[in-house]
């Protein structure tokens, strides 16, 4: 008989001698610690037996195998890893526990990190830098960071808690896992997310719970994401903190005003539910009205008063100190007081209104002279570049020291004392601006030209040849080539 043919199982059936010797041998002595790979061939009686080979078996106590409620997580047929501990009443006795843990929930949790599913564990303990967390018994570990999406101020809101996590890493075996709650809320937030993007719109209202309250503003929970009030947007009046209006917790309806999916910002606004006050401002505060209204706020250029909820006016500083001179407005108001206003203008779409403390003065129409017109003034004051002179009613016009046709270094005080007279030409007039520029020498030029004129007309002999030399005079005047002390 050949070799290949002894090795092989004959026509009637019978299993070959080397099956038999194999069959028959008894396994190699086993040293502990040793690990194996061995069939589940029964259980009994508080152990599982498995096949060793050679007919040899091995047994392994019943409640490594045990679930979270007790029953055997095995049957036969499963294969197991194992690792010898030692002889005892002729049993080989073996362990799946590695790292103290059942060798299959280790396995699960290895085989939930390759599937990306998740796990449920309990929050045993607050530990450095984390939490240890229980998976069927296997410790782990959650840092910090991976607990939540935004951290709680407390542990005790997670300690002795069950939540679902990620396995994160599987390492050295099983005596280094981490895991994670935040990838999951993460994946749970994107799919609210999805969802919000195909139901929010610009302009519509929704309601949320307040979650935080900032300097800024107010963020509420929209369910996945939270969206901003800001501190200009909380009501049409000056609203200072966003505690004045809200509460964390509360529930609240607000418009959607922005949103900006990219960078996940959502933009709501209390006040847009509200009417706009300043729709209506120009029919309940019309120009020369009086209203009542609360100082609010003191600047350096006046005082802001409310006078109702969302409408405030500016007093400028030239209108609170009834014609005194004041520097600042907390010289004569101060912030809180009740005060009465004179509307002076209304500008509803720059949103502003200008107001006064004084009845304002009903303004005098101005009568100016006319260019060139020859009048009679007083002298109201005299100064170092000229004079000023009182023509009209509420008129005053200047007469620049170039203008006074008098003599260099003559002193103007003297001769012209406040309250005298002086006849003057209206040079130039600017009604815009409210000027009048007057003139003593164009006066006096006229006037020398005047008496040239009337003397040339009363000569009247031309045997002296006056009548020749008259008519010279008049001709070179009227052609400008003869000028006039005191003229131009």
């Amino acid at each position: 008989m050949s070799d290949e043919s002894m090795g092989k199982t004959g026509e009637t059936g019978q299993e070959s001698f080397a099956e038999l010797l194999e069959q028959s041998a008894m396994p190699a002595r086993i040293e502990a610690g040793k690990k194996v790979k061995a069939r589940v061939i029964g259980i009994s009686g508080g152990l599982v037996f498995i096949d060793l080979g050679g007919k040899s078996e091995g047994v392994i106590d019943i409640q490594e195998f045990a679930g979270t409620e007790g029953q055997c997580q095995v049957k036969e047929g499963d294969e197991v890893e194992a690792v010898f501990l030692f002889l005892q009443d002729g049993l080989r006795k073996f362990t799946t526990l590695i790292h103290g843990y059942p060798q299959f929930k280790l396995k699960a949790l290895l085989s939930a990190l390759e599937a990306g599913l998740s796990v449920s564990g309990e929050v045993r303990k607050e530990v450095k830098g984390g939490f240890e967390i229980s998976v069927e018994g296997v410790r782990c570990f959650c840092p910090n960071s991976q607990m939540d999406l935004r951290m709680g101020n407390s542990a005790t809101m997670y300690v002795g808690k069950s939540f679902d996590f990620k396995v994160l890493r599987f390492e050295e075996n099983g005596r280094n896992i981490v895991l994670s709650r935040r990838a999951i809320l993460e994946e749970e937030r994107q799919k609210k997310i999805d969802g919000l993007k195909e139901t929010l719109k610009v302009g519509a209202d929704i309601t949320g719970a307040v979650r935080s309250l900032q300097s800024f503003g107010a963020f509420v929970d929209l369910g996945g994401m939270d969206g901003l009030i800001p501190m200009s947007e909380m009501a049409w009046d000056r609203v200072d903190k966003a505690s004045d209006l809200l509460t964390v917790g509360q529930d609240v309806t607000a418009r959607i005003i922005s949103l900006d999916w990219e960078n996940q910002r959502i933009t709501l606004s209390l006040k847009a539910l509200a009417a706009d006050p300043w729709l209506s401002v120009e029919e309940k505060y019309p120009v020369g009205s009086k209203s009542e209204g609360t100082v609010v706020r003191l600047v350096p250029f006046g005082a802001f008063v409310r006078l109702e909820p969302g409408i405030e006016g500016l007093v400028h500083i030239s209108n609170l100190g009834a014609g005194k001179r004041v520097k600042h407005p907390k010289e004569v108001i101060d912030a809180g007081q009740v005060v009465e206003a004179h509307v002076l203008g209304v500008d509803a779409k720059e949103k502003r209104i200008s107001l006064s403390l004084q009845q304002p003065v009903e303004k005098v129409p101005v009568t100016y002279p006319s260019e060139g017109a020859v009048i009679d003034g007083t002298v109201e004051k005299v100064m170092p570049f000229g004079i000023f002179v009182k023509v009209g009613g509420n008129v005053t016009g200047l007469i620049p020291n170039s203008e006074m046709g008098t003599a260099q270094g003559s002193d103007h005080t003297k001769q012209f004392p406040a309250g005298s007279t002086v006849k003057v030409v209206v040079k130039d007039v600017d009604t815009e601006k409210g000027r009048v520029t007057l003139s003593r020498r164009d006066l006096i030029t006229r006037e020398e030209e005047d008496e040239v004129r009337s003397y040339l007309k009363s000569v009247q002999e031309p045997s002296t040849g006056m009548g020749v030399l008259g008519e010279k005079l008049k001709a070179m005047m009227d052609e400008g080539k003869i000028k006039f002390a005191g003229g131009k």
